[in-house]
């Protein structure tokens, strides 16, 4: 059995994924109306390449797919998988070139995959391939495109209303004769496809042959231009080799004199850089925050500070003196004084006031305390003898005794005068010094400014130096640029040489300049004489350029080439007229062998037609004939004008004949629904008997029979599973019971189809 299961997912009312065994000959597909068997049916026209969408009940892509329930989402696509046994390895695929190899598997799985936007996808064995590869596999195992191996309801007298082309098409197919048809397609194209290229390959020829002329004449052109290339090369030859010496003359002489400066210049460089290392401490020592001019600026604010403090001091020195000469002064008034009234004591009381003021100007603690004491003197003084009364004095005061106090006031402050007096001397002292280092520090420093003036002076002449070399290399960078331009010219006087005569030019390197004048040894160019040799080369290149030769080399490269072209062409020419011819005659013995095979196959079907009609009908007789029909073909219209004339062409057709027994009903038109019923499974059932597909597919064939009929249906039935295997969708019991495997399809609570399987000989054995 070569067909061994099928996969349905997502596909009409399959909402999830099912899978039918065949393991039986005859499987049988039963189920109410409405449930979804004939989607069985349907998904293998599907998986099988059916394009005509009306046949699966749909108007797009889309229509197959699962559309959901109350209870189930819609698919987003529906994929069916048919699998074949191929373990004799009788599946072939045909290759571009119509070369058939084997595939190298045990089991064939086909696929195809629809999605919502109607993209579809064929899958062979995993990998993605055309619908075009299908049908070739399919065609090897004689499963055509006409579907006659699918017979489904309603359908089953196609055959008996098609006409006679379409029912030869049907039998060729029946037949395997399509695997044919496709060759001989292919080989129709190729033929257009050798031809179009003939036509090329000549159009090709004639546009390279005014071309082909062209560079003729050029190549005998050029022949004549060699006597001009033999001047223009002597000429080359002696004008490169003596502009070459020249340039590497000149080359060398400004090489060596700008070698010369530039050690010269090095060494100026060198010096400059050597005096303004040596600057450079002198120049950090003069600026560092250690240097002179920083020294010189501390010492000074030294100076500054000290004499402040002097200032300081030399105030604090006449105030104490003067405190000194009022004390002597008050030690002389203080034996007469006497306080009567009291204005002396309010003079008394000023004295004490002008001491506090004095006291709160003062930063000296020793000062304000000396204040102090001179004003307790003061209080103590008279505080024994003011005697108050009211507003007035009664008595005399008595002088006391304060000259102890006095004296010791004024051993105070005489002290004070000559720690003063030493620290002012101290202070001098070092006012001396600092004024000392001072003188010695400038000294230093007019030393070093003296010393960098000097160093200043001599990079500055090294400067000037070196601005002159500067300029006496700038200006050999010019010279440079200009021999550079010189040598570019030369170059390129090369490069136009080589195009007009060739890589001989390059032969002037072996030019003697013997005869050339020469000073010293050394050849002398002569710059006059080199420009009339370059106009004599630019004369002969002009004549050469009229000529149109100046690539003379490259003229007979791409004549040869072209040449060689052109009779490449001529052979692909010649192989492609070959080859036309053999696509021809395997057109030819391709056709004839469809003939031949197809008159044998109808031979072979009349033979089983006969057999079953007269098993179905109880005897009469059926067969099939070749017709051959005469249509006009008519000839094409171009630029208005009426083409050939009308073009007889034969085609060929199928009619069938019966025969009804104990009627004399011979046209298919006057059977009944149910003889034409008859008439066209017997013809099916003949033709799949001649050359057997892997299985057959029968949707209802057996509605419209009878009792006694239907057990007729069921013998042909078994015996046409000796060679295909059936399934077979009925409602009729009889049909059943030849079944070895039965599937029920049903619709589920949640609105999509259930498959259910039972195996009749299993049931049995378990009834019993």
């Amino acid at each position: 059995m070569r067909l061994k299961n099928l996969e349905i997912n997502g596909f009409k009312s399959f909402s999830k994924k099912i899978i039918l065994e065949f393991q039986n000959p005859i499987i049988s597909i039963v189920g109410p109306n409405g449930s979804g068997k004939s989607n069985v049916v349907e998904a293998l026209r599907f998986v099988l390449g059916e394009q005509s969408m009306k046949s699966m009940r749909g108007t797009s892509g889309s229509d197959l797919i699962f559309k959901g329930s109350k209870n189930l989402p819609k698919s987003s696509r529906a994929v069916v998988t048919i699998y074949f046994d191929n373990s004799d390895k009788v599946f072939k695929l045909s290759n571009e070139t119509g070369e058939n190899f084997n595939l190298n598997y045990d089991v064939i799985s086909i696929s195809r995959e629809v999605f919502s936007d109607g993209l579809n996808k064929y899958i062979l064995n995993g990998s993605e391939v055309r619908l075009k590869d299908i049908n070739n596999l399919l065609s090897s195992v004689n499963i055509g495109s006409s579907g006659h191996h699918i017979i489904s309801q309603g359908e089953a007298d196609r055959i008996l209303n098609a006409s006679p082309r379409d029912r030869r098409e049907m039998v060729e197919d029946a037949l395997g004769l399509k695997i044919y048809q496709y060759k001989i397609k292919e080989a129709q194209r190729k033929l257009e496809r050798t031809t179009n290229n003939m036509k090329e390959v000549s159009l090709l020829r004639r546009e390279n042959a005014p071309h082909l002329n062209f560079l003729k004449k050029q190549v005998d052109k050029f022949e004549k231009a060699k006597e001009m290339q033999v001047s223009l090369l002597s000429l080359y030859k002696e004008y490169l080799k003596k502009e070459s010496i020249y340039l590497e003359k000149e080359q060398s002489s400004l090489l060596s004199e700008k070698s010369k400066i530039e050690i010269e210049l090095g060494d100026i460089n060198k010096n400059i850089s050597d005096i303004e290392e040596n600057e450079k401490p002198a120049y950090n020592a003069m600026h560092s925050d250690v240097g002179g001019e920083k020294e010189l600026k501390i010492f000074e604010k030294k100076i500054s500070e000290i004499r402040n403090v002097k200032n300081e001091i030399e105030r604090k020195l006449g105030r104490i003196e003067g405190m000194i000469e009022m004390e002597e002064r008050r030690s002389e008034k203080i034996p007469e004084v006497s306080i009567k009234n009291p204005e002396e004591i309010k003079a008394i009381f000023d004295e004490i006031n002008s001491e506090i003021e004095i006291a709160i100007v003062e930063d000296s603690a020793a000062e304000i305390k000396i204040i102090l004491l001179r004003i307790q003197n003061i209080l103590k003084e008279f505080s024994g003898n003011i005697i108050s009364s009211g507003s007035r004095f009664s008595g005399s005061l008595s002088q006391p005794d304060h000259s102890e106090t006095i004296f010791s006031e004024n051993s105070e402050l005489k002290k004070n005068q000559q720690e003063i007096l030493l620290e002012m001397q101290n202070i001098t002292d070092e006012e001396k010094k600092i004024f000392e280092k001072i003188e010695i520090l400038k000294k230093e420093i007019n030393q070093e400014n003296e010393a960098l003036h000097l160093k200043e002076k001599e990079k500055f002449n090294f400067r000037v130096k070196q601005q002159e070399l500067s300029s006496s290399l700038g200006l050999i960078s010019i010279k440079e640029e200009s021999l550079s331009k010189e040598s570019e010219a030369f170059k390129n006087e090369i490069k136009e040489g080589e195009i007009l005569i060739g890589s001989e030019i390059l032969t002037y390197k072996n030019f003697s300049t013997e005869g050339g004048s020469a000073f010293g040894g050394e050849v002398i160019i002569n710059r006059i004489e080199q420009e009339e040799l370059r106009r004599k080369i630019e004369r002969i290149k002009i004549k050469l350029e009229d000529v149109g030769l100046g690539g003379g080399s490259e003229i007979i490269k791409e004549f040869e080439e072209v040449s060689e072209r052109d009779n490449f062409l001529a052979k692909e020419m010649e192989d492609l007229v070959v080859s036309i011819e053999s696509l021809r005659t395997l057109m030819v013995d391709l056709k004839e062998k469809i003939d031949v095979e197809f008159k044998e196959g109808i031979k072979k079907i009349n033979i089983e037609f006969d057999k079953f009609f007269s098993l179905m009908f109880d005897g009469g007789t059926g067969f099939l004939s070749v017709t051959t029909e005469n249509k006009k073909k008519r000839g094409k219209e171009e630029e208005g004008e009426e083409g050939d004339e009308d073009e007889i062409v034969f085609e060929q057709g199928i009619e069938i004949n019966v025969s009804l027994p104990h009627k004399k009903v011979k046209e298919l038109n006057a059977l009944s629904g149910g003889e034409r019923s008859l008439t066209s499974i017997a013809l099916l059932f003949a033709m799949s008997q001649v050359n057997p597909p892997p299985f057959l597919v029968l949707d209802e064939t057996d509605a419209a029979l009878d009792e006694s009929n239907s057990r007729k249906y069921g013998d042909m039935l078994e015996k046409l599973s000796g060679a295909s295997q059936l399934i077979v969708v009925t409602h009729n019991r009889e049909t059943m019971s030849r079944a070895g495997t039965l599937y029920g399809v049903t619709i589920g609570n949640d609105g999509s189809s259930k498959l259910l399987s039972v195996k009749l000989d299993d049931a049995v054995a378990i009834a019993k």
